[in-house]
């Protein structure tokens, strides 16, 4: 199968890409390289998804969130885990087709404490206009990645189930 490029409109064959797994501190890493991704949540009981900026502290995935979203009627119940959700961010270069992708699934909370909140906004850079009058907090349990590059795939370990994160915590 052929991929193709376009370049000053005309249409050029690119080389197939293979992907190439990265482990969790890589993709964690990677995140932490790009202001803007996209949280996947549910809503009215189906899929939603919606461009939001990002930063990382630690491991931990924190989503800035405007008054008037949806994401900002989100709430977790008091007494359970969060909200399970979904982060993926990339960097994919149009015509190379080189670059990486990174999904974090976790639970998310809102973020109650006034002072962490405040620094969460001084080191989150808003995508849009507008005061971030709130902040999620994404816990990450599964962490997966991948790499594409222009040469073979790269020979790797066989992957096991939890090898590429924390297990979410069931119930």
């Amino acid at each position: 199968m052929n991929d193709y490029a376009r370049d000053a409109g005309v249409r050029r064959e690119v080389a197939p890409r293979h992907p190439t797994p990265l482990s969790r501190t890589e993709a964690l890493r990677l995140l932490g390289t790009v202001p803007l991704g996209r949280i996947v949540f549910t809503h009215q009981a189906l899929p939603a998804v919606r461009p939001v900026n990002h930063c990382l502290d630690g491991d931990v995935v924190v989503v800035g969130i405007h008054d008037g979203t949806t994401l900002a009627s989100l709430t977790a119940p008091a007494d359970g885990p969060g909200l399970v959700v979904a982060y993926e961010a990339d960097v994919i270069d149009l015509d190379t087709r080189l670059g990486w992708s990174v999904v974090v699934t976790g639970y998310a909370r809102p973020v109650a404490d006034p002072d962490l909140l405040d620094r969460y906004r001084s080191a989150l850079r808003p995508w849009v206009a507008g005061a971030m009058d709130h902040a999620l907090r994404i816990r990450p349990g599964i962490v997966t990645g991948f790499r594409l590059t222009a040469g073979p795939p790269a020979v790797t370990a066989p992957v096991t189930a939890g090898a590429t994160g924390v297990r979410l915590p069931l119930g």
